[in-house]
């Protein structure tokens, strides 16, 4: 790996005023999948805020055309929106709340799902949130190690790693939709 020090996402990440908790190894792949984006008029969204420190480096990154959207279960986050910030506050493992979620913000751009870990609210993110994500669009799922923690749930045959290596397969498949029930089928959106 390279010196993080030469990392500008990274700089942007120790610069918040705010506390924030990622892994190192995350900065590359932040900078490598969301470089495009940069400097446009796009949504992101990010579930699992906490304090807000990652909001700061995400307006800082994609710079003023951007719209930031936190999403996070505690309603303290809601004083974010001081800042600037659009805060939701929700379950992610609720169909209801990306019901309404969606009927107000609309499609969006970005999704980066740093919310609670657990393999079913991590899997009901991804299936609620895909119909929504612009053409070009990406979702991000951090934490995906803790598919293999108990705590986190291990061992189930329905953990994230699971989910989305069952799906790539399909994906790769000729004809993935005689594989699936079609109420389970999510290929349309990919």
């Amino acid at each position: 790996m390279a010196n993080l020090n030469n990392s500008e996402i990274y700089s942007m990440y120790t610069e918040s005023p705010r506390e924030s908790h990622k892994w190192e190894s995350y900065f590359y792949i932040y900078e490598e999948l969301f470089g495009n984006y940069r400097n446009k008029e796009i949504t992101f969204v990010e579930v699992g805020v906490h304090n807000g420190g990652s909001l700061y480096m995400w307006r800082k990154y994609f710079g003023d055309d951007a719209r930031i959207i936190g999403i996070d279960l505690n309603p303290v986050t809601k004083k974010l929106e001081k800042e600037g910030f659009e805060i939701y506050i929700g379950n992610q493992n609720d169909p209801q709340f990306w019901k309404k979620f969606f009927n107000d913000v609309k499609n969006i751009d970005i999704l980066l799902d740093d919310g609670s870990h657990l393999y079913f609210d991590q899997l009901t993110t991804l299936k609620e949130t895909l119909p929504f994500v612009n053409n070009s669009g990406i979702i991000v799922i951090e934490d995906t190690h803790t598919s293999y923690i108990k705590k986190f749930g291990y061992k189930t045959t329905k953990t994230t790693m699971d989910f989305t290596g069952k799906l790539i397969n399909n994906l790769h498949k000729k004809h993935p939709h005689t594989q699936l029930n079609k109420k389970e089928n999510i290929y349309d959106s990919i």
